[in-house]
């Protein structure tokens, strides 16, 4: 497949739920990533808290690729805030055409322009994803990611 349409990289609004639903459950895969009656005001919570944000590629109207900023206040570094990156996903028939660099791209650069001084984020290692993410600048090597989960089903 040829990308030959025009990518415009955007916040999503509460307009954007069924594409960005779509990503999400390609994202984690087997199981829906989010159930229940109240989807679609979990997803509007999401974004309208504070300093968070969903960018996502749209291509002829539909999203087809999303990541998510969440940029945090701080004590450390003068009071500069810092980021976390999540759920960064791009539909499958469109990967491997730059869609994701480009939402990276946009979501670093917004990090950068709200005064953070770095930026974190977690892949899956069965994902095999972290050259994407070398590729682009992130550094494996600086610190460790631990993530401790609750069981919720």
């Amino acid at each position: 497949m040829t990308l030959n349409q025009t990518v415009f990289i955007r916040k999503l609004t509460a307009h954007d739920f069924d594409d960005a639903l779509q990503l999400y459950d390609e994202l984690v895969g087997a199981k829906p990533a989010v159930r229940g009656d109240d989807r679609r005001d979990r997803f509007q919570r999401v974004l309208s808290f504070e300093g968070t944000h969903i960018f996502g590629a749209e291509v002829d109207g539909t999203v087809i690729g999303m990541a998510t900023l969440h940029v945090l206040p701080n004590m450390t570094y003068n009071g500069s805030p810092y980021c976390l990156v999540e759920n960064v996903a791009t539909l499958k028939a469109y990967q491997s055409h730059g869609i994701g660099r480009a939402v990276m791209h946009h979501v670093i650069q917004a990090a950068w322009d709200a005064g953070t001084y770095k930026i974190m984020l977690l892949t899956g290692q069965k994902r095999n994803s972290s050259g994407f993410y070398r590729r682009i600048g992130f550094d494996q090597d600086e610190k460790y990611g631990m993530v401790l989960r609750r069981d919720l089903t």
